[in-house]
């Protein structure tokens, strides 16, 4: 398998002031090459930390992580690996083309390579219109659209995205998945998705995932059959809706069974 994401045996563990905490355990996942993967569980059962994981922002307590078959580190060096988070986290002093532009500075491309590599990302994201808009200026939706643009200027090979639309209302984040899914489809990228919202999962994924916690672990995963683009059709259909009773029930179970071990 041509995996863009390996990762086998990860644990982590933390040092509490009530004793050791392990919040991953025996942890395995592979993400193929253009694979579009959607992590969902109950707050605390760890798919943050399999994201900081991969992007090397926290070390495994054991276990292997490999990104196209390097270590994180060596990866991110590579700038391999882009990260968007829940908030935007844009630079409220630099306008839209600026803040894309900081990546490809911080690499050191030269400002007259970097500037068009900007700008054509932004006009993919949709927001020609707003180069020079500063982020006060826009919605909480095109301020994703900023980060996304900026953690794929690079041309990342994977894309770590941690709950991108938690903040978005429905109407929104349903246009927002609409607009992810087209970015996907034109890119050779793979995503692995942090999400707790078991629609959006089943609408943009491939995979969806399900995990645990106390510790942290993956119980259940789903093939999406849906092919792309997927239509208002097969969101309302009987066989989406089989899907996503079956990966609630899943997470209830998840769930139910972390709220019997939490003393």
């Amino acid at each position: 398998m041509d995996a863009a994401v390996d990762i086998r045996g990860l644990e982590i563990a933390f040092n509490s002031a009530s004793g050791p905490l392990t919040v991953l355990s025996n942890f395995d996942l592979t993400v193929k090459r253009n694979e579009f993967v959607s992590l969902i569980g109950p707050s605390g059962c760890g798919k943050t930390t399999v994201l900081r994981c991969i992007a090397n922002l926290l070390q495994p307590t054991a276990g292997e992580v490999l990104v196209n078959g390097k270590d994180p580190r060596a990866a991110v060096k590579s700038r391999q690996i882009g990260y968007v988070f829940q908030s935007a986290t844009l630079l409220e002093w630099r306008n839209v083309l600026k803040n894309v532009l900081l990546p490809l500075e911080l690499a050191g491309v030269r400002r007259k390579e970097a500037v068009p590599r900007a700008e054509a990302m932004i006009e993919r994201v949709g927001l020609g219109r707003f180069m020079k808009h500063y982020p006060r200026q826009l919605s909480g939706g095109m301020q994703q659209r900023v980060a996304i643009a900026r953690a794929m200027v690079m041309e990342p090979d994977t894309i770590l995205m941690d709950e991108p639309f938690a903040a978005l209302d429905e109407m929104t984040r349903d246009d927002m998945n609409q607009w992810l899914t087209e970015v996907f489809m034109a890119t050779d990228s793979t995503v692995l998705f942090v999400t707790h919202n078991i629609r959006e999962a089943i609408q943009l994924s491939d995979r969806v995932v399900v995990m645990a916690a106390r510790p942290g672990r993956i119980v259940e995963e789903y093939a999406v059959p849906f092919p792309r683009p997927r239509t208002a059709e097969q969101l309302f259909s009987d066989e989406f809706n089989a899907l996503r009773q079956r990966a609630e029930q899943a997470l209830y179970g998840a769930a139910h069974a972390m709220r019997e071990v939490t003393p």
